[in-house]
């Protein structure tokens, strides 16, 4: 099995490896450095279509796409198809060259205001949505939706359809429904049974989280593509190791702790680039956390470096950090 490609619209996606977008996490340097390793598209988090949040930092922030590699895919998120067809406009004007739309986010307050997959139970709805958008840009539309609200409203192959009918390019499916959020194991029956209906390109998402389990999934399913998101946060390298493994048949090396202190520090530098010393460092501290996970004497570490303001600092302490462990220690799994 080679890693496989898919099309989106005039775009070809090679390796079909993607950057599952989320929330507070896959801002722009954490998109440019899991592009750098190895994933074929890196999705930005949800953004939403409200016009009276566009004023602000995180919105202008979320516009910075100078520098990405495309295509330069963005995620909306709203209720009113009018405002989210709109707001699919105003990123195209700012360089989005995908628009994917947020049918799939399990958060309590999102789906209070009736967005992401709250959007699920009313199919007529979802398809209002689709068809304003895929109308109103001249770029392809793609969607990530789950299985559905609930255990006995599995109607994702239903919204799949509707999607096809309206022009969306490519589909995203999260093997969980919503009232799971991230518990117990994601089902790929689910992502099998869309994909044999539909002839657009299907995502597959959810516990991709090693190689094997990469190659697994892409048979069982038979999806186009993986989409990957918690097992890339302290990880960005899983890319390249699924590529390689998809490719060849062979696993690459566990990265050395040096060379996961390496990456990390990047990541932190690029944060702090980004966003300025003060909040770079406040934003850094959850990455730290997922990066030395699997490290010994990271509790001590960690208390330590959750309480640093200063980024030179930060980067210092991580630094001395990973170069204190054995070179030839392998991560725990």
């Amino acid at each position: 099995m080679a890693a496989p490609t898919l099309s989106i619209g005039p775009y070809t996606i090679a390796p079909a490896l993607g950057l599952a977008p989320m929330a507070g996490v896959t801002d722009k340097p954490f998109r440019l450095l899991c592009r750098r390793m190895g994933a074929g598209l890196a999705t930005t988090e949800m953004t939403s279509a409200n016009p009276r949040l566009r004023g602000s930092r995180k919105s202008a922030e979320r516009l910075d796409h100078a520098g990405e590699a495309g295509p330069i895919s963005v995620q909306i998120a709203g209720t009113e198809p009018v405002q989210m067809a709109e707001f699919a406009r105003y990123n195209v004007a700012h360089g989005a060259e995908i628009i994917d739309i947020n049918m799939g986010c399990p958060a309590k307050k999102v789906c209070k205001a009736w967005a992401g997959s709250a959007l699920m139970q009313d199919e007529s709805l979802v398809a209002a949505i689709l068809e304003a958008v895929v109308g109103a840009v001249d770029v392809p539309v793609t969607l990530k939706i789950r299985t559905g609200w609930a255990a006995d409203r599995k109607n994702a192959p239903t919204i799949a359809r509707i999607a096809e009918d309206a022009g969306v390019a490519a589909l995203a499916v999260h093997g969980r429904t919503r009232d799971q959020k991230y518990r117990g194991e994601a089902e790929y029956d689910t992502i099998a049974e869309i994909k044999q209906a539909l002839s657009i390109p299907v995502w597959a998402n959810g516990d991709v989280d090693h190689p094997a389990k990469a190659r697994d999934v892409l048979a069982y399913t038979g999806a186009d593509g993986l989409l990957i998101g918690r097992a890339a946060q302290g990880r960005p390298w899983i890319f390249d190791e699924i590529r390689h493994f998809l490719d060849t048949g062979e696993r690459l090396p566990e990265k050395s702790p040096q060379e996961v202190g390496a990456v990390l520090v990047e990541h932190l530098e690029a944060l702090h680039a980004f966003y300025g010393d003060e909040r770079g460092v406040r934003i850094a501290r959850k990455h730290l956390g997922w990066y030395v996970k699997a490290h010994p004497g990271r509790e001590a570490f960690l208390a330590s470096v959750q309480r640093v303001t200063d980024a030179a600092e930060q980067v210092e302490k991580t630094r001395a950090y990973f170069d204190r462990l054995p070179p030839e220690l392998e991560s725990a799994a």
